[in-house]
């Protein structure tokens, strides 16, 4: 019965299914240098500096990040992805639908559906082909002419068409909660994976875009073993309030109101390792720096009271 439900038998009975993930096991091998079990990642697209795509990639080598995400398909060659990748070192964790917002899987034309479909089918054999593990995926758009439920049973209509191909290809399929207006709650978000019945699909859990009407580390501890990866990301409710709700973002990590000291230790409740990724405008090599730092801080927050706690 529903009154019975407590929030820790909640995360265990419906959580159960992607803890045992082998997959989820690799995501957890990281640098025991790190004071978290965390890795620290940016989009491609924010690097402005450098020529080429191996100078970016060295670029961001050389500040210390440990991955990169990309985006495809893309008009990019997959050969540059790769070159960069091995004249680097630098690996790319996961790939970024680029069509999930244009060809969204909750239109109401078939034939866009076919194709965001076909284009997610594609990212998920490109980023087995860069070495990554995931990809992230906007699941559904809800707007005057795309109703809630519309958007709800056709999402998961065509993800279960792709489910068996992300299982051939060893990628998950990792869910980012962004402003679609869909998916508002963190239990809903939790029904709306597991209902799929795989291992296969989880959530890139995105941690600023919640606080503009909800507390992260709240999501955190419902979606639970979900959470496949983390975009970080912050926001300001005082810019949203004196300038308008996108100004929110125009803040640097650290610097807006999100608690990262409580997400963090949300977080480490539920055990979460693997890739936190930033998700910011772009800049140069010093922008790249000093998010770096901002990450740095981030992952290490309040990581020895941890340690040293009996």
């Amino acid at each position: 019965m529903i009154h019975d439900l407590t929030r820790r038998s909640f995360v265990k009975t419906t959580g159960v299914m992607l803890t045992t993930s082998p997959l989820m096991a690799a995501e957890r091998a990281v640098p025991a240098t790190s004071p978290r079990a965390i890795r620290k990642a940016v989009k491609l697209g924010m690097v402005s500096d450098g020529t080429t795509v191996a100078e970016k990639f060295q670029l961001l080598r050389d500040l210390g990040y440990d991955g990169v995400e990309v985006s495809r398909p893309s008009s990019l060659p997959i050969s540059a992805l790769i070159e960069a990748r091995d004249q680097t070192g630098l690996p790319i964790h996961g790939v970024v639908n680029s069509q999930h917002w244009g060809q969204p899987l909750s239109h109401p034309d078939a034939a866009v559906r076919d194709a965001g479909r076909t284009a997610l089918e594609q990212a998920l054999r490109d980023c087995k082909t860069l070495g990554g593990s995931t990809v992230l995926l906007v699941p559904a758009v809800v707007n005057k002419e795309i109703s809630y439920f519309d958007a709800y049973t056709r999402s998961q209509t065509e993800i279960r068409r792709v489910l068996p191909l992300a299982e051939e290809l060893g990628v998950r399929i990792a869910l980012e909660n962004v402003w679609n207006n869909f998916l508002l709650s963190p239990m809903e978000a939790a029904r709306y994976v597991d209902e799929f019945e795989s291992s296969w699909i989880g959530w890139y859990f995105d941690v600023g875009n919640i606080v503009a009407y909800g507390w992260p580390e709240q999501w955190v501890r419902i979606l639970g073993s979900r959470i496949i990866k983390l975009d970080a990301k912050e926001y300001s409710r005082t810019k949203q309030n004196e300038e308008g709700r996108w100004r929110g973002f125009d803040v640097k990590l650290l610097d807006g109101d999100c608690d990262w000291s409580a997400v963090m230790t949300a977080l480490d409740e539920i055990g979460f390792a693997g890739w936190m990724t930033a998700e910011l405008s772009g800049g140069d090599r010093t922008w790249l720096a000093d998010v770096a730092a901002r990450m740095d801080r981030i992952i290490a927050i309040d990581a020895a009271k941890e340690r040293t706690a009996p």
